[in-house]
């Protein structure tokens, strides 16, 4: 089986989804019966060596001195129409950005719906994407692969997918997100120059984070005298304002911390150093950031809403999210019962062994064998 997988997420930072993409390729990589080839407008042989490029470079750069990943995808769409590929199947696990029918089957990932239920979170440029071509996207695929059945309902519900077109299929977090020993965790505290205990969230300061009611939830148990402060990792944005102005208003400048964005290979550090993980997002595809942090045997308290409750299940303390004293009470209930953290820490642990990239990837080659009849 020849299964073209779209890479080009991979010529920028890697994030969430871009984790989600590499740690996918690798595990498949490792299944029998696939041939990999990585569609991208340059080679990903520092990636992975051992695979196959189809490098198709965007006409576009000239003009632009250098690739954006918006013109690439408009030319993609256009060369897939002109090229008959060598390819059972063409997978693309960035949403909707391949619009076109195609001479081969089409499989499509999509993680959320983000800009139809959150507009502002994204650019412009975004809203068009998902807004103009994702049904078309949707229409023209074979099978639609979710990450979550919230997922998969709200492409039921927005754009009358049938439910058989659909295949949920769990991400999981990276193996090097486990419990570390206290030479390593000091190592990450002496880097980023922490020195008091912490709470922790991972993530960006979009709106749809939710960081505002996390504010006023910490300033609430600040004036009961804990000693934690507040990390927040994450690049801040063009949407970033209203979180900062918060801070500004509750005076909480030297109580919260900007680690701005924080490499793979740090983040286990900083989840094993926390005393408590908080991620009171109002909508979530997944949501990662909860199960690196149990898988860290980090306590997590996280919404009630979206993906976010079929990820913890009952190993985490799940929130109204646009409750700021229900948030404060249980963040503060945490942080003053060690009992309480060391049955979280045992209960998050166990609930992340059921999420794994072999088992991700093996969901995957099954859905790549039924489009093919096989």
């Amino acid at each position: 089986m020849k299964v073209g997988i779209i890479t080009e997420r991979l010529n920028q930072q890697k994030t969430g989804v871009d984790n989600a993409i590499y740690n996918l390729i690798s595990e498949l990589s490792k299944q029998t019966g696939i041939d990999i080839y990585l569609i991208s407008s340059q080679k990903n042989n520092d990636l992975f060596p051992e695979l196959k490029n189809i490098s198709i470079h965007d006409p576009f750069k000239r003009i632009l001195k250098k690739t954006s990943t918006y013109s690439w995808y408009l030319f993609i769409n256009y060369y897939l129409s002109k090229k008959n590929l060598d390819l059972d199947i063409i997978h693309n696990p960035d949403n909707s950005s391949l619009f076109i029918n195609l001479k081969n089957k089409k499989i499509v990932t999509i993680y959320d719906i983000m800009a139809f239920k959150f507009p502002k979170v994204s650019d412009p440029v975004t809203r068009f994407r998902y807004r103009i071509l994702l049904y078309k996207t949707l229409k023209s695929s074979d099978k639609i692969i979710t990450i979550s059945n919230h997922t998969k309902l709200d492409l039921m519900n927005y754009f009358k997918i049938p439910e058989d077109k659909i295949k949920v299929i769990y991400l999981a977090a990276n193996q090097t997100y486990k419990k570390l020993g206290k030479n390593e965790i000091n190592e990450i505290l002496k880097k980023y120059d922490l020195n008091n205990p912490f709470i922790l969230y991972v993530g960006g300061l979009a709106p749809n984070k939710n960081i505002e009611r996390l504010l006023e939830s910490y300033n609430i148990i600040k004036n009961k005298e804990i000693s934690q402060k507040l990390i927040l990792t994450g690049v801040k944005r063009h949407n970033s304002t209203s979180a900062l102005k918060t801070i500004k208003k509750l005076n909480l400048q030297n109580d919260v911390i900007f680690t701005g964005y924080v490499p793979d290979e740090d983040l286990p550090g900083l989840y094993n150093a926390a005393d408590l993980f908080v991620y009171p997002s109002l909508y979530e595809g997944f949501g990662l950031p909860p199960l690196e942090a149990m898988q860290c045997g980090t306590p997590v308290i996280t919404s009630n809403t979206s993906s976010l409750p079929e990820v913890v299940g009952d190993a985490g303390i799940m929130i109204n999210p646009y409750d700021v004293d229900e948030l404060a009470n249980k963040m503060y209930e945490v942080l003053t019962n060690e009992k309480l953290r060391k049955e979280m820490s045992k209960k998050g642990l166990e609930r992340a062994k059921l999420f794994s990239w072999k088992k991700c990837a093996e969901e995957h080659l099954k859905v790549y064998e039924e489009v093919l009849g096989r």
